[in-house]
Parts: structure tokens; sequence; C-alpha cells
């Protein structure tokens, strides 16, 4: 009876997970809706204590965030058409300075197997893979920008499409008050800690207060970024600030990207070694800094979880959505505690989520 509960909870979380990535277009903007509804509501509260009906508030409010949206793009596109149209000379120049750096270890290589060749004489078999070899490199030439440029553009509709559907949600929930807490608590079973609206309530306070933690806390760390790399002579230290305060929003997945990133384009940049090297050792020190001792003060016992049950589920999250997975993983996980938590007085689940 045990292994045939366990088999069909295995064959649910399959279901599900099979079910959230063919359903991806339609599960994203919701959960990205209502985080970022969870993020603002107490504005439109505050409208509303004041006299403003709900629906003109989160209209007020759903504007203000399109106007934050256009102002950001308008002031981003300048910045990143230069570093679009400059991507296959930047790839080009570290490409070939990864070739440089690589030149003594191919040389000793190249000695090693000549050695062996003419111990084991076998030689011959192998020049004609040598010369296949020796041709690769030109047709790797411009053939590898052209897929990866063509596939970001390729996904600007799915952004914006998914962007209007998000702002859609947000307005919708916005401008109906607490209609959708009051309806989830009257779906959730009797809660042995509190009432159903006060989980709901506390559920939707601590993604808030992660969001704004995490906001806050990738908002320094960029204008930290922006500053050290200025003095360091990166190129456009501005749009670093930038990708850093994206992508840091992502757990694990923001800070390896960035890593990537910053060690192609000083490869690009500068031309000794010490260079080279002095941009991503930074970004790793400002960011392990960041990780080890600012953010397990900012975020609080409230909001500590099991760093390998984080881990899991940004890269499920990952998997099953993208970047928008990664980024909604952690607080739907920091959700799933609060329920555990108050459904039952010694909750399983809430113990493994716990830190």
């Amino acid at each position: 009876m045990t292994s045939r509960s366990t088999s069909l909870s295995i064959l649910a979380a399959i279901a599900a997970a099979a079910a959230l990535y063919l359903g991806q277009e339609v599960f994203v903007p919701i959960a990205l809706g209502l985080m970022v509804t969870a993020l603002v509501r107490p504005l439109v509260q505050l409208l509303s204590r004041i006299g403003v009906p709900d629906a003109i508030g989160a209209t007020l409010v759903t504007i203000g965030i399109l106007g934050l949206l256009v102002a950001g793009g308008y002031f981003l596109a300048g910045p990143l058409k230069g570093w679009v149209r400059e991507a296959p000379q930047t790839l080009s120049a570290a490409r070939g300075k990864i070739a440089k750096l690589r030149k003594p270890i191919k040389q000793v290589s190249q000695a090693v197997e000549k050695a062996k060749e003419e111990v084991t004489g076998a030689g011959q078999g192998k020049k004609g893979q040598e010369n296949q070899k020796a041709q690769a490199p030109s047709a790797e030439g411009g053939g590898f920008i052209s897929p990866v440029v063509g596939r970001v553009f390729a996904t600007t509709t799915g952004i914006l499409s998914t962007l209007l559907q998000t702002i859609v949600i947000l307005f919708v929930v916005l401008a109906t008050g607490d209609l959708l807490s009051r309806k989830l608590a009257l779906l959730m079973p009797p809660q042995k800690k509190g009432t159903r609206e006060e989980t709901v309530a506390e559920a939707e306070s601590v993604v808030r207060r992660y969001l704004v933690v995490t906001l806050l806390l990738s908002g320094g760390q960029a204008v930290v970024v922006a500053l050290v790399f200025m003095a360091l002579g990166m190129p456009s230290p501005i749009l670093w600030g930038v990708l850093t305060f994206l992508l840091e929003c992502l757990p694990y997945i923001g800070a390896l990207i960035m890593v990537g990133l910053i060690t192609v384009a000083s490869f690009a940049a500068f031309d000794t070694l010490g260079q080279i090297v002095l941009p991503p050792l930074a970004y790793i020190t400002i960011s392990s800094i960041q990780n080890n001792l600012v953010s397990p003060f900012a975020y609080g016992s409230g909001l500590r979880l099991n760093p390998l049950a984080v881990l899991i589920i940004v890269i499920i999250g990952w998997f099953l959505w993208g970047p928008a997975g990664a980024f909604v993983a952690v607080p739907l996980l920091a959700v799933a505690k609060v329920f555990a938590e108050r459904s039952s007085g010694s909750s399983p689940l809430a113990e493994v989520l716990s830190d």
C-alpha cells in the first residue's frame, strides 16, 4: 500500500510538471501577476484609506508600473543596441585572446601526442584528423552569432505577450480588492494555526517581503558593481550594474550568467591576464559578501529556507519556465512553507523547507 501511494505520488508529480511545462504561456503570467500584486497591493490599500476606490487605485498603480517599464526600456535601448551591434566583434576578440592563452597548453599537448605517436607508431592515422581540426575554426566564424541574435529577437514577442498578460492580471486582481484572497481562503482546509484568511495574508506578506528585500539587495549590489567596474576601466559600467540588478533576482543562476558574461567581456576589453581576471573576481567577491553576510541579516528568520531545497526548486523552475520560473521559485517555496506550518502543528514539509 505504501509503495502504491509512493508510485501514485511520483506519477502525480510528473504529470504536474508536464502540465506546468506545457502550459507555461498560461501559468507564467498568472504567477508573475500574483507576485507583483503582492508587492504593490499596499499602495492600493493606502489609496483606499484616503477614499480612492480600488478600481481607480489599481488603475493609477498599473499606469505607474507601465511608466517605469517604458522609462527603463527607453534609457536602456541605446546601450543595449550598442551591445548587440558590437557583440560579433566582442566575441571575436575574446575568442582570439582565449586562443592565445590556450596556445602554450596546445603546444604541450601536441608534443605529448607526438612523443606517444613516435613510441606507438600511430602517427599516420591521425594526420587526417589534425587537418580537419585545423580547418574547423574557419567553419565556426560568423555562423555562431546569427543563431544567438536570432533567438534573442525571436523571444521578444513572447516576452511582450507575457508582460501584457501580467499587467492585465495585476490590474484585475488589484481592482477587485481582496476578492481573490477571500476565495482562496474558502478553498483551503481548516487551519491548526490561525484562520484561513490569516494564512493567505501571511503568505502574501512573505512574498512581498521577499520581493522587497531581493530588489533592494540587487539594487545595492548593482550600484557597487557599477562603481567597481568604473574603477577597473570596464566598458559600460552602468549597463553592467543594470544587468546585475536584473540577474541577481535569479538565485544561483543569475550569478553564474553574470560571471560568464563578465569573463567574456573582460577578454575582449583587456590585454593582460591580470586585467582580465580582475572584473570576474571582483564580481564573485561582491556577490559572496552579499549572499553570505548581507542576505541572511536582510531576509531575517521568517524567510530562511533550506539552501538545498532552494537550489533544487530554482533548477526545476528554470527547466519548466526559464528565467521566470527561477524568479518565482523561491517565493512559491516560501508560500508552501507558510501553508505547511499553518495546516499542521508539526508538518514534515515545513521541517524539510526550514533552514
